[in-house]
């Protein structure tokens, strides 16, 4: 039975050999797109319109992590008080050391991981006007925003904010 089947396979073997081959020349074509994908999120984003104003703010990939910092404000002073005119600082971090920083340059969203399907998960934001921390998750819809949720718990307990890509440099008189 054995010399029966063994012309067969043989003659099959090349059939298999280059469906091998191409299963692994489609397999090294999808992970740079893989990557492209997750490499979506790197890029300057327009955070949504508040009574604060519009900050952009940067994110950045490193080692398979992704995080952002804020890069230009809209109002990047004091408006008012004895400090009108100075920098806007971390006043309400609960770290009273971190209180003298910047907000420009500040880290706003770190360490997330790319979950496939235009979806980040695993990281964290800061909301310096509050000084506090969330977790939180970031989709990319469909138009090319940012879906970018900040939650207590579990994602049902939080607040969404669509944030857009920013197309060109912020203007240089309002802020940086």
């Amino acid at each position: 039975m054995t010399s029966i089947l063994s012309p067969i396979r043989a003659r099959h073997l090349p059939r298999l050999v280059l469906l091998a081959l191409l299963a692994g020349a489609c397999l090294l074509l999808a992970l740079p797109a893989a990557a492209q994908d997750a490499d979506a999120l790197v890029g300057t984003w327009l955070t949504a319109p508040s009574e604060r104003g519009q900050v952009h703010v940067e994110i950045t990939e490193s080692g398979g992590t992704y995080s952002g910092k804020i890069v230009w404000m809209e109002r990047p002073n004091i408006e008012d008080g004895a400090d009108a005119g100075k920098p806007k600082t971390d006043r309400e971090n609960p770290d009273k050391k971190l209180r003298d920083r910047p907000i420009i340059g500040l880290p706003l969203v770190t360490g997330f991981s790319y979950d496939g399907g235009g979806v980040w998960s695993g990281g964290k934001i800061y909301d310096p006007e509050k000084g506090k921390t969330y977790k939180c998750k970031i989709t990319l819809r469909d138009d090319g925003a940012l879906d970018v949720r900040g939650f207590v718990g579990f994602s049902m307990l939080g607040r969404t904010t669509r944030w857009t890509p920013v197309e060109s440099a912020a203007p240089a008189s309002a802020g940086n």
